[in-house]
């Protein structure tokens, strides 16, 4: 179980994130906080694995915060989730430590997916942004911007597994499941599930 907490100075956001992670079977939300000096002081006590933050907050922005946690806990990997879409500040924040940076507007699976990537360690950028900082150091943009958990899900669906037994297999519910077979089906314009294995191949995806 990923243990995650949030901070965001609208408790609107906070209600509408904890709705949706409680649906996760994988995700725990042990924390919400409204200010980041009460969140450093819980902090000292019990950690969260992963902090999804705001980072236009009272007190101290979300760099100021993102710096202060990865120096004094390191431990906790950190997701952006913010209205800025200013690719500096993306630069800023992956300069502290964190590991992640999401527009508020992603679709749920996109949020749970960043979750687990960077519990893992691993990078998980918004695809505007990935498309951004591509350009900006001039490395080749994928056109589909298949996401790992997409790219796992397509390998199992060309291996003949149901909806079903993916979900089991990946310890996610059937309803994750279903929403990135239908994202795979927009991004790669497919009609069904055999034509996406398809296209997927003959596209060198697979």
């Amino acid at each position: 179980m990923i243990r995650v907490a949030i901070i965001d100075d609208q408790m609107l956001i906070l209600k509408g994130l904890q709705k949706l992670l409680a649906n996760t079977c994988n995700i725990a939300v042990v924390a919400v906080y409204t200010d980041a000096e009460l969140l450093l002081d819980a902090f000292e006590k019990e950690l969260p694995d992963v902090l999804v933050m705001d980072l236009q907050m009272p007190r101290k922005s979300g760099v100021e915060l993102a710096r202060v946690i990865a120096k004094s806990f390191p431990s906790v990997k950190m997701i952006a989730l913010t209205n800025v879409d200013v690719l500096i500040q993306m630069k800023e924040m992956l300069q502290t430590g964190c590991l992640g940076y999401l527009l508020k507007d992603v679709k749920p699976t996109v949020l749970i997916e960043a979750i687990e990537t960077v519990q893992q360690g691993k990078q998980y950028l918004d695809d505007a942004f990935k498309i951004q900082l591509y350009k900006s150091i001039g490395l080749h943009v994928d056109k589909y911007l298949i996401t790992r958990r997409e790219k796992e899900i397509l390998k199992l669906l060309a291996q003949k597994n149901s909806s079903q037994q993916i979900a089991n297999k990946l310890y996610l519910s059937l309803k994750t499941v279903e929403n990135h077979e239908n994202n795979l089906l927009h991004k790669l314009k497919a009609k069904s599930t055999s034509g996406l294995v398809k296209l997927a191949i003959n596209e060198g995806l697979l």
